[in-house]
């Protein structure tokens, strides 16, 4: 029933799991072949990290329904989590074919792609979860990145530093902005940047090698 759904959502969002459960159980015993009920105890479970459990919801809820876009979507985050890009990528694409179109899917797929390697592919789903969510500032992050590993450094230095204005603690934003100086020789910024990083994130290895390289660089290593 789709108001034991909508009551489930909002035990969650007011942080009762235990209630959420409740009336998801209560909602897929009162109509068995409903993959709504499936599908959102599916992102239950895997928001409390019980992910095999989650897949056999998700599982079910596409063998009830193959056009369910958010059970394929929740799967596909599940197999992310678990590393399994490549099956990961295929729930995505499922889910983008039959119609789910927000910025998180793009985002999961920008991420895909980028963990497979994929850096050509996962500009355009990158720059469409900005496009959609300008606020999202990791999405944003690894927007940067991926342009600045693809050698367009230019094009990435704008949004490193978008990134860095929203978040001034982002260590990795930082780090990554000073790679991209280091590329266009401007050692005094890279040097700035990485030492940046380091007070952000004073384990940041690569920050640190990084650093050295400029001191050497720039003539001043103790």
């Amino acid at each position: 029933m789709d108001h034991l759904n909508e009551e489930a959502l909002q035990a969650l969002q007011d942080g009762n799991v235990e209630e959420a459960a409740e009336k998801l159980n209560e909602a897929i015993e009162t109509s068995p072949n409903d993959p709504l009920g499936y599908t959102n105890f599916g992102n239950l479970l895997a928001g409390m990290g019980e992910l095999d459990r989650a897949i056999k919801f998700y599982e079910r809820a596409i063998y009830l329904d193959e056009a369910q876009a958010t059970a394929h979507y929740g799967l596909g985050t599940v197999y992310y989590d678990q590393e399994d890009f490549h099956s990961a990528l295929q729930k995505f694409e499922r889910a983008q074919e039959i119609g789910l179109a927000d910025s998180n899917l793009y985002y999961m797929l920008g991420m895909t792609h980028f963990s497979l390697g994929n850096l050509q592919k996962a500009l355009a789903p990158l720059y469409t979860a900005i496009e959609a969510s300008p606020e999202d500032t990791e999405a944003r992050f690894y927007y940067g990145l991926v342009l600045a590993q693809l050698e367009r450094v230019e094009e990435a230095v704008p949004h490193l530093e978008q990134v860095i204005e929203e978040e001034p603690d982002h260590a990795d934003a930082h780090f990554n902005l000073g790679v991209a100086h280091a590329y266009q020789e401007e050692g005094e910024a890279a040097l700035a940047a990485f030492e940046k990083a380091l007070e952000i994130q004073p384990e940041h290895a690569l920050a640190a090698n990084g650093k050295k390289q400029m001191e050497t660089w720039l003539g001043r290593e103790e």
